[in-house]
């Protein structure tokens, strides 16, 4: 049986969390600034988002055993702490209440969309990596 190595390189994923690092710092300066405001219907948005990601990884995983996926274990790491951080602040900001001059609040919503872009460009790199050991 001849194996598939996967080329995958740490550039996507460095390049996903300097995205979502930038993503978070622009939203946590236009939420004190008062630009923007996080409603709880966004953060249940976010939580459902999450929530959904997390299930269809964990259906994906399951069904999808291949050898050749095994060296693209990289991304689904960086998507799984994408998704559990957006769950837990998510819960977070729903627990607390946000108040739209808090820089505690404004803080908490940039990681709360930092986690959340983490979700989004993981599952673009883990994509990208996935068509890659595939050909």
């Amino acid at each position: 049986m001849s194996q598939i190595v996967c080329r995958c390189r740490p550039a996507c994923t460095t390049l996903a969390l300097i995205a979502s690092v930038i993503i978070g710092v622009v939203t946590a300066f236009l939420q004190i600034t008062g630009v923007i405001l996080a409603t709880p219907a966004f953060l249940w948005v976010a939580l459902g988002i999450a929530v959904v990601y997390l299930g269809i990884q964990t259906v994906a995983a399951a069904l999808a055993r291949r050898r050749e996926s095994v060296g693209c274990c990289r991304q689904l790491g960086t998507v799984l702490v994408g998704i559990l951080g957006t769950i837990l602040f998510s819960v977070v900001l729903l627990a607390v209440g946000i108040v739209a001059t808090s820089i505690l609040s404004a803080i908490l919503v940039g990681v709360l969309l930092f986690f959340l872009s983490l979700t989004v460009t993981g599952t673009a790199c883990y994509i990208r990596c996935l068509a890659e050991c595939s050909e």
